[in-house]
């Protein structure tokens, strides 16, 4: 599996998360806690998005970046994700790890990665991912799986031995929130809640009622 890119610098969020002063540190050392425990995919995160007639879709994708600019998601602009972006660039997202009892919920402005990251990231990915993103229409209708293999054979026979390049349309989006909450679980619902909330080129932090 991919592994996530994350700047662990800080990385020790101190023995009450609540008085850390540092969203990105403290967020760094959860994720490297969830690296640990979860047993399947802990950079697993739900992303809202909502196109111009403002309702509401969110599916879970794979988080593959993070640090002070923000969080980072890979896709194709064509699907209904990245048609929505393109109308609302705005999202929000969900980590949620439950053999910790913990969760992190964000918000902010959605803008494209640069066209260096996603080359990076995009030539890191497994052969097969690569020609998949190439052949795919993402979220347009399929007539069935057969077509959807036939297609990433052309891919492969087209490319052969030679690289694998990024198609036009496939980017990452980076979201840069202006709202981090971190949620750890309590007994009898006595959750542990900190909200960090943008403030100029630093944080207010803020605990919260459960």
């Amino acid at each position: 599996m991919d592994r996530l890119t994350i700047d662990e610098a800080g990385a020790d969020a101190g023995p009450d998360f609540t008085l850390n002063p540092d969203p990105w540190a403290l967020f760094a050392a959860w994720m490297a806690e969830a690296e640990r425990s979860e047993p399947n995919d802990p950079n697993a995160m739900s992303l809202a998005t909502a196109g111009a007639d403002g309702l509401p879709d969110v599916r879970v994708v794979l988080l593959k970046g993070v640090d002070s600019r923000g969080f980072v998601f890979y896709t194709n602009v064509d699907s209904a994700k990245g048609r929505e972006l393109a109308e609302n660039p705005q999202a929000a997202i969900v980590l949620h790890w439950k053999s910790l009892g913990r969760q992190v919920r964000a918000r902010g402005a959605v803008t494209p990665v640069s066209e260096a990251e996603a080359d990076a990231y995009f030539a890191s990915r497994h052969p097969e991912s690569r020609l998949g993103a190439i052949a795919s229409r993402q979220s347009r209708p399929l007539a069935d799986r057969a077509t959807l293999m036939a297609e990433v054979a052309e891919v492969a026979a087209r490319v052969g031995d030679g690289p694998i390049p990024r198609p036009a349309n496939w980017t990452g989006y980076r979201i840069v929130p202006s709202t981090i909450e971190f949620w750890r679980n309590g007994d009898f619902r006595l959750h542990d809640r900190v909200r960090f909330t943008r403030d100029g080129e630093g944080w207010a932090r803020a605990r919260l009622y459960p």
